[in-house]
């Protein structure tokens, strides 16, 4: 007799395709998300993607305004292509550890990093997300310091309301009271000044004297901690929490100088800004600053696979493996892992050939006057829009001369949740909307790399009907 699996396998196939979003709902633990989503609430199944779009299990389309979590810099096009990659590196050496031994995908990784990285920033050392390489930071700055018989730098300095992780060190890095509080005491040693945000400062304060208050506060507070217990300060470029936040003219500059001034290491995050966010390789050059050294993961591979790392100077590097311990005294199992770095390989590869940040470079003033257009034509609600690259965020707000959302009958929280990410769902649109330390609700767009003038058109459209849906709902 003749079995014929088929249909059954059709079958099974069809049944373990039902309920999806009631089994992840019972058995996945998500990422910072709220328990309505467990409870209430339809989760949302993406199956497959394609270009700036994704596509749930319905067939529905969205257009993926967050690029993911600011990192598919390709979009959804290339994964066949770099999915080759990775099958050539499985089938060669799918795994070994960069443990007193190299392979190719990470030596050749690393070579390409250091090509397109600022400076003398020419050693890398691998991690698989971005937390993980804040955490190597820390640990090389405070290495580095206690080799040259400065053990007393264990301090960091970081800025208010800036993300740079949840692990232990990375959280204590953090200026969000909110996600560090609950897990308090932290790393000790860790001080926040003042982040880039220029809305709500003084009308008639000029961009100079911003910066000059900025680097008044940050060397304040060095002096008062004691420059010589300060290892590093770590800063992004732009910032991300907080809403796009870019620096004033001078800003990094300055910061710099005060690093050399007092012997502190200058660390950027660029876990977001790497890999052309801003239309440059890195945010470090497209705001014209040296680090000592650089953290990224996310863009490296487009997030086609989990990768991040450190870059840092010959300098950092020579003292350390000089030093009486004789190497970086920090290791990770899957660091340099080998399917990953040759899926970088290929990411940076196509990058390259498809010319992906000079797209980004191109367009991002187009982007700029569209994302404006719209900023004019919803003055009810929008208060403020910045940002740089393809990374711009809105900020609204109902009192314009508070700058604050007050609205007598509909709270931030509730525009938000039963207004406006409603009507983003329904237009088809995916973008990251947040209430702001301050209370004020962000809406944030930081789209794929490979986004044309046509799909920022599509974009603008979209956030448009979005904003018009919520903004009449709520009878704003």
């Amino acid at each position: 007799m003749t079995i014929d699996n088929t249909a059954a396998a059709a079958e099974t196939s069809a049944s373990s395709q039902e309920n999806l979003s009631e089994i992840a709902k019972r058995h996945l633990v998500m990422n910072f998300t709220p328990a309505a989503k467990y409870r209430d609430a339809e989760l949302p199944i993406f199956v497959r993607g394609e270009h700036c779009s994704v596509y749930d299990e319905n067939g529905t389309r969205f257009f993926d305004g967050l690029a993911g979590l600011f990192c598919v810099q390709l979009g959804y096009t290339h994964g066949a292509e770099v999915g080759d990659a990775v099958r050539e590196q499985m089938a060669a050496l799918p795994y070994q550890t960069t443990w007193s031994v190299a392979h190719p995908p990470a030596a050749k990784l690393a070579q390409k990093i250091a090509e397109l990285a600022p400076g003398d920033l020419n050693r890398v050392f691998f991690a698989s997300g971005g937390g993980e390489s804040n955490e190597a930071a820390i640990k090389l700055a405070r290495q580095y310091h206690i080799t040259r018989g400065e053990s007393s730098r264990y301090k960091f300095l970081a800025r208010r309301v800036a993300y740079h992780g949840t692990s232990f060190g990375a959280m204590s890095l953090n200026g969000m009271t909110d996600v560090r509080k609950m897990f308090e005491p932290l790393m000790n040693g860790v001080r926040h000044t003042h982040n880039t945000k220029r809305y709500r400062r003084p009308e008639a304060e000029t961009e100079m004297e911003f910066t000059q208050f900025l680097l008044g506060e940050l060397e304040s507070l060095i002096v008062q901690e004691g420059s010589d217990t300060i290892a590093a300060i770590i800063m992004e470029p732009l910032q991300n929490a907080g809403g796009s936040l870019t620096p004033p003219a001078g800003y990094f500059q300055g910061v710099r100088e005060l690093c050399d001034k007092y012997g502190i290491l200058m660390i950027a995050d660029e876990v977001i800004t790497g890999y052309g966010r801003l239309g440059s390789w890195f945010g470090s050059d497209h705001y014209g600053f040296q680090p000592d050294m650089i953290t990224f993961a996310k863009g490296i591979a487009s997030a086609y696979m989990p990768l991040g790392g450190v870059i840092a100077s010959d300098r950092i590097i020579e003292t350390v493996l000089d030093g009486p311990v004789g190497m970086f005294n920090h290791a990770l199992t899957y660091g340099g892992h080998p399917v990953a770095c040759a899926a970088a390989v290929k990411n940076l590869e196509i990058m390259e050939r498809e010319g992906v940040v000079e797209n980004v470079a191109e367009l991002s003033p187009y982007l700029g006057e569209k994302l404006a257009g719209l900023a004019e034509k919803h003055t009810s609600i929008v208060g403020d829009l910045r940002g740089d690259g393809f990374h711009r965020t809105f900020e609204l707000v109902t009192d314009k001369e508070a700058k604050s959302w007050t609205h007598e009958t509909v709270g931030a929280a509730e525009f938000v949740g039963s207004y406006l990410n409603p009507a983003l769902a329904e237009v088809g649109l995916i973008c990251r909307v947040a209430i702001d330390a301050e209370g004020n609700p962000l809406v944030q767009v930081s789209p794929p790399l490979v986004m044309t003038a046509a799909d920022i058109d599509e974009l603008t459209e979209l956030l448009d009907r979005a904003f018009t849906l919520a903004i009449e709902r709520a009878g704003i």
